[in-house]
């Protein structure tokens, strides 16, 4: 029965067009090929069957989300790590709105027969399943937030209703809204003379259904702005709160005084954030910088496509709302906690004095084997050099820049920049060269999303120092992680090549996991040197020998290499695949991975976010194994590995996504130093030991707490010198910490 399923697997996969769309007329070779092919009922069968092994990408990072949201509610977390993981799971889920949700709407306009290539949902469908996931998710963040409130109040940190408040409290909340809030409001209320007015993406506003001479009309208060306070401190008793938009909401009465307030409450809208230039902005003639900035400017006023609001509210109040923003009633969501968490980072320094209320501190640490006094340059040429962030420090990659910059020999440095910090040493050890006379080629990505005006400034700066800039491919980003710094020796150049897996940020690098590999193997420097000049020339590489270079030469390569473990498992020997990353989407190396599975390769993988293969099917993917990791850091790296033994193993700024394999420029760099490697492989064994802050994906594409190891299905390459000690025990790991205790005890030894 199973090599009936794969021979059916194997005739879907090389399909290359998918059955007509419901509601769409076939041509005449499909209507006769249907009537010939009646499906059976094995077919059926194995439909459903190899329909299981997909999950869709949006109700996925929904799950991704939910494990945020587990974090908040793991009481062994700190209650101020708590707060912060309650407020990142509604920024997360803003930003899938404004973006993820975004996207299906204008699909919608396109086509309603577009559907997902893997669960074959329609746009619609996608919505409806979305919206009730979230429903679900709302209540529970709406407890969660009331059981912190109450952890809060035990520590002496109050945030109250103002019905909560004694009648000393009101006298001084009502003369600090008389003389510090109420001037500085603009109520409007609507009619003829006043139309409904614009209303700022994620602003909150206070609205209130008011009657006068038998009347309904609408008012409405902004409660956002700069001039606003958050939090206001109630007088009396140290750390006592009140938000400012629910004293705004509570006063309605007096400054709408010629009306009775009938209905009230809080409200708060997000828009679509899609600014995706389309082609015609590609012209040769067009200043891109200028364009990118229009449409920064434009996402300000797209379509809104969520509403939030606090209070009970009739149903033809929320009617009209909808009708005034272009809503249906499906998007509207009702919070009982406050409608942006933002202000918890406020609560949190309060919190600071108790450091028990956090993680142990941690600094990022020099490794061992890096000398910061010696030269950097003639250390990477001695060996490679691995940073792995963030428990090791950016500070030799910094290095390695401005001694690059100060160098005689040195004659060009050449980098790739997707989200730099707003006060970036990066930039600034890139200004220097070029004041030196050095030749500074920066490819700046303009259209990393939410971070475009921030590129726009560093652009203009590395330009006036004389730099070079770059914008990028037309409908291609750029996201690729990649320095090059080249010297002239010996009457000829000499590379110094850094390839990472995440951006050049000093302030995510102490955040996020990440991997920065400082090489100088000249095939490869040479091959880099050739992926800037043909970005130069607005062209890809097609060809390499060493590294993988997307759109044109990395997925491809990497379903070769799957191809070879798959022959290695059908010769009787034992076949290995293991990767890390973001997300995992794009279905021609799902299928790929499905293949492999049934044929005995052992797979790995370590997927953070959103994950459309599920594992553990029988018969199809039951030798795939997919844990997610959510903790104390955002694990961010990229990793990939071929071989039982770990033969070929790369670091790469691609996810297994379609918009990252064959619609953006990146780059995967293989790992050669044999020690390099090693320390990869014991990384990734430690990863997939975790069974702390690790989930394990289920048949049913759930997602459990990795409370125990399963020995037997133990990273083949995390056995002899590469197995890491805490493996072993069987006792709780968590790889964060593991990490951060080896950091530890080298420190100490250090200081000793």
């Amino acid at each position: 029965m199973i090599s009936f399923f794969r021979n059916i697997v194997s005739l879907l996969f090389r399909r290359k067009h998918p059955a007509p769309m419901p509601g769409r007329k076939a041509d005449d070779k499909a209507e006769q090929a249907s009537e010939e092919t009646l499906p059976t009922e094995s077919a059926a069968e194995s439909d459903a069957l190899i329909n299981s092994c997909y999950d869709n990408r949006e109700l996925s990072w929904l799950k991704f989300n939910t494990r945020v949201l587990e974090e908040a509610e793991t009481l062994q977390n700190p209650l101020g790590e708590r707060l912060s993981f309650l407020s990142i799971f509604q920024s997360n889920l803003d930003e899938f709105f404004r973006v993820r949700v975004g996207s299906l709407f204008d699909q919608m306009l396109i086509s309603e027969d577009i559907r997902d290539s893997k669960t074959h949902m329609t746009c619609a469908e996608q919505l409806t399943a979305i919206f009730s996931q979230t429903r679900t998710l709302t209540r529970r963040k709406d407890h969660d937030f009331t059981e912190l409130k109450k952890e809060l109040s035990l520590h002496g940190v109050e945030l109250l209703d103002y019905r909560e408040t004694e009648e000393q409290d009101r006298l001084f909340l009502r003369a600090y809204f008389k003389t510090s809030i109420r001037p500085l409001l603009a109520p409007l209320v609507i009619g003829k003379k006043q139309p409904f007015p614009f209303l700022n993406n994620q602003d909150i506003y206070a609205i209130a259904i008011l009657e006068a001479n038998g009347k309904k009309k609408l008012g409405i208060v902004p409660c956002s702005g700069e001039m606003l306070p958050r939090l206001i401190r109630i007088s009396g008793r140290e750390n006592r709160f009140i938000l400012t938009e629910e004293l705004i909401l509570h006063f309605t009465g007096k400054i709408f005084g010629n009306y009775n307030v009938k209905t009230k409450s809080l409200i708060r809208i997000l828009r679509n954030a899609d600014i995706d230039p389309d082609e015609d902005v590609y012209d040769d003639e067009a200043d891109f910088r200028s364009i990118m900035e229009q449409l920064v400017s434009q996402r300000k006023r797209l379509r809104p496509i969520k509403l939030e609001y606090t209070r009970p509210l009739e149903a033809d109040i929320l009617k009209a709302l909808c009708q005034q923003m272009g809503l249906e009633e499906s998007h509207v969501f009702r919070s009982q906690a406050p409608l942006d968490l933002s202000f918890y980072s406020e609560i949190r320094d309060i919190l600071r004095s108790d450091s028990t209320l956090f993680f142990d501190r941690f600094s990022p640490q020099i490794p061992r084997e890096i000398n910061l006094r010696g030269s950097m340059l003639e250390q990477i040429e001695e060996k490679d050099r691995l940073l792995f962030y963030p428990y090791d420090s950016i500070e030799p990659f910094l290095k390695m820049l401005t001694e690059a910059a100060e160098h005689p020999d040195v004659v060009s440095i050449r980098m790739t920049l997707y989200r730099v910090a707003n006060h970036s040493r990066v930039v600034s050890a890139l200004i220097r060269p070029a004041e030196n006379g050095k030749e500074v080629d920066v490819l700046v990505e303009l259209r990393a999303r939410f971070d475009e005006a921030n590129n726009i400034d560093w652009s203009r700066r590395l330009e006036e120092a004389g730099c070079r800039i770059l914008y990028g491919l037309d409908n291609l980003k750029v996201h690729s992680k990649l320095c090059l710094v080249t010297m002239r020796k010996d009457e000829s150049n000499f590379y110094y090549t850094q390839i990472g897996t995440g951006n050049y940020n000093e302030t995510t690098a102490r955040l996020y996991t990440d991997f920065s590999l400082m090489t100088a193997h000249q095939e490869i420097g040479a091959e880099a040197n050739e992926v800037f000049q043909q970005l130069f020339l607005g062209e890809v590489m097609t060809e390499t020998k060493h590294l993988l270079i997307a759109p044109k030469a990395l997925r491809e390569p990497i379903l070769q290499k799957i191809d070879r473990q798959i022959a290695l498992a059908r010769e009787g020997k034992p076949a290995y695949v293991g990767a890390k990353m973001n997300s995992l989407t794009d279905k021609t190396i799902i299928d790929k991975l499905i293949e492999a599975s049934q044929v005995g390769v052992e797979i790995e993988l370590i997927v953070r976010g959103a994950c459309c293969l599920i594992a553990g099917v029988p018969g199809m993917t039951d030798h795939i194994t997919i844990r997610s990791i959510v903790g104390r850091y955002l694990e961010h790296s990229r990793i990939y590995i071929f071989g039982a033994d770990g033969e070929e193993v790369y670091l790469s700024s691609a996810d297994f996504m379609t918009r990252n394999t064959i619609r953006r420029v990146e780059v995967a760099a293989p790992v050669y130093d044999p020690d390099v490697k090693a320390r990869v492989l014991r990384i990734f064994a430690a990863l997939m030991a975790d069974n702390v802050k690790a989930r394990v994906q289920q048949p049913n594409g759930n997602y459990v707490p990795a409370k125990d190891i399963d020995k037997e299905k133990t990273l083949v390459h995390s056995h002899g010198e590469n197995r890491t000690p805490a493996s072993d025990s069987g006792k709780p790991l968590s790889a964060q910490e593991y990490f951060q205790s080896q950091k530890n005890r080298l420190r100490t030894r250090q200081t000793r």
